[in-house]
């Protein structure tokens, strides 16, 4: 939602979930933040010192951890193998779907304690090629062979991540709507603790006070996640367990959010 808080959250992260070591994360602080390799990144001009915060931060992560869910296991491929995600300045840590995605023997795994198939990003686009899926989608190959999750055909201005969207979230409210913004406090792209940050001071700014305070919420007699009410209209909450796709790796808790959401009814 704002640049710089959620890339620099990335780093906060990293070190208090114990991915990075403490010398690592002094450089993260005192050389290059995440927010400014993502910057020399974008616009093409890589700084020596972001370079070696960049390596160092590669050396320590090690590419068998979903930075989408730190907490999870990852879905290895026939080859043992996982496809980095594309045009991310620290695309080498950054893997989620593995690279054979053709293969017709992926591993089936599961993540401890949910009953989430962590390979079913292959199932999908093994699913979704089927020449008979594809007729009765009355979806049509244009200029490529076969479907993926993702692509080089469309081409996005990174700059346009500059852009805060924060301000729209204010607008929102100010208009009457209720908002809620909610993070998995297992995902590392998108930190829980830059949201949370960006709309505290959003509620600062549009003067509200905090209705709710910060607590623990209760989905099934197990603690769901964590609270906080601004006013009668913006929410925040994590997803306890949550990943980047919080309904895909936390779908009851996912689903008593939405459903307190979209009846009014508060978690607390």
């Amino acid at each position: 939602m704002e640049f710089s808080t959620d890339f620099n959250s990335e780093g906060d992260f990293y070190w208090s979930h114990g991915l990075i070591s403490n010398p690592t994360y002094e450089l993260l602080t005192t050389t290059c933040n995440t927010s400014q390799i993502w910057r020399e990144y974008i616009t093409g001009n890589t700084s020596v010192a972001c370079s070696k915060v960049s390596d160092q931060l590669d050396a320590e992560i090690p590419d068998a951890i979903n930075l989408y869910d730190v907490s999870s296991n990852v879905c290895l491929s026939s080859r043992g193998s996982l496809l980095g995600v594309p045009n991310h300045p620290l695309s080498p840590r950054f893997k989620f779907f593995p690279s054979d995605q053709s293969s017709l023997d992926a591993l089936k795994q599961s993540k401890s304690g949910e009953n989430i198939d962590l390979c079913v990003g292959e199932k999908i686009f093994r699913y979704l090629n089927r020449k008979d899926v594809q007729e009765t989608l009355h979806a049509t190959l244009v200029g490529v062979s076969q479907w993926s999750t993702c692509t080089s055909v469309a081409n996005y201005d990174l700059g346009n991540l500059e852009i805060p969207t924060i301000d729209v979230v204010g607008l929102l409210v100010s208009s009457g709507i209720r908002v809620l913004v909610y993070s998995g406090d297992q995902d590392s792209v998108v930190p829980f603790t830059g949201s949370r940050t960006l709309v505290d001071g959003l509620a600062k700014k549009l003067g509200l006070n905090a209705t709710v305070p910060y607590a623990a919420w209760f989905e099934e007699k197990q603690v769901g996640g964590w609270t906080e009410v601004y006013g009668d209209l913006l929410t925040f909450t994590t997803i306890r367990g949550g990943s980047h796709m919080a309904p895909f790796s936390s779908p009851g808790r996912s689903l008593a959010l939405f459903a307190a959401f979209l009846s009014g009814k508060p978690l607390v």
